[in-house]
């Protein structure tokens, strides 16, 4: 990526080799309708991967939410001096997901803790609504109102030892992350049916297909649909399984799940994270 003097300093990559992720993940509830039992509702999604010799579409669910929106970078470039987007969508999009010199994790990571707690922050974007009604758009083809579902704050996760990433514009580049968790019930019981009909009805094998079809349209090879899961079934799969093995994707009920869904569930530790 060539630096933008004028967006993120002068530097070289070399030297910013650690990627930095500021997210939300929100734990969103519903009552299922058949027996009021309440269910967790997960962004399913296929992403098309390209190795050496194949293209392969990887299934994944995971928490909705997404990179917190950087509303004003000119405090972070005083904080912290150089740094880069990790992409081109990242800069596009402002998203906090960049490069810094490592030293700088401590004092960024402070900074964000911050601004993150307060409400209407004027520097990091600090509320979900956004990045759900961009999540539940893409995979129900609903424009997802705020009167739909209340929403309020649960924690704050950071995660300080570096794993590569499985972001596909920045794979394999070493993260350090922080996440704010939200939970968000739906009152709205017109949203439950294509929640649970998204869930049900449609395969991952044809999530797979739509991916795939996707891409042979020009895209980038991606899908999303919604899996329903009930809530105390998968909390107490979780607390059945070591504390260690929660830091890694599992599988539950034939789905893989990503290791960021044990760590929305109320009560389940995960030992890679930092509760602040």
């Amino acid at each position: 990526m060539t630096p933008n003097h004028h967006e993120i300093g002068i530097g070289t990559t070399a030297e910013l080799s650690l990627r930095v992720s500021v997210a939300t993940l929100v734990r969103v509830l519903f009552k299922n309708p058949e027996n009021d039992e309440l269910m967790l509702a997960l962004e399913r999604k296929a992403i098309l991967h390209e190795t050496e010799n194949d293209r392969v579409i990887k299934i994944k669910s995971q928490p909705f939410g997404g990179a917190i929106r950087i509303l004003d970078l000119d405090p972070l470039r005083d904080l912290i001096g150089d740094f880069h987007f990790d992409s081109e969508h990242s800069r596009a999009e402002q998203d906090f997901r960049l490069l810094i010199r490592p030293s700088a994790w401590s004092v960024l990571r402070e900074f964000c803790l911050h601004h993150i707690s307060r409400e209407a922050d004027p520097i990091l974007e600090t509320d979900p609504a956004r990045e759900l009604v961009e999540e539940f758009g893409d995979a129900l083809k609903i424009d997802l109102q705020r009167e739909q579902y209340v929403c309020k704050p649960v924690a704050t996760l950071v995660e300080n030892e570096a794993t590569p990433t499985e972001n596909i514009r920045a794979s394999g580049c070493p993260t350090v992350r922080i996440y704010r968790i939200f939970e968000a019930s739906i009152t709205d019981p017109s949203l439950v049916q294509p929640i649970m009909k998204s869930s049900e009805s449609l395969s991952d094998q044809g999530l797979q297909e739509q991916a795939w079809q996707e891409f042979q349209n020009g895209g980038e090879g991606r899908a999303n649909a919604v899996l329903a899961l009930p809530l105390q079934r998968l909390t107490d799969y979780y607390l059945g399984i070591p504390p260690k093995e929660r830091n890694t994707p599992v599988v539950f009920e034939q789905h893989q799940l990503d290791e960021t869904v044990a760590a929305i569930l109320e009560g389940v530790s995960v030992p890679k994270y930092q509760k602040m």
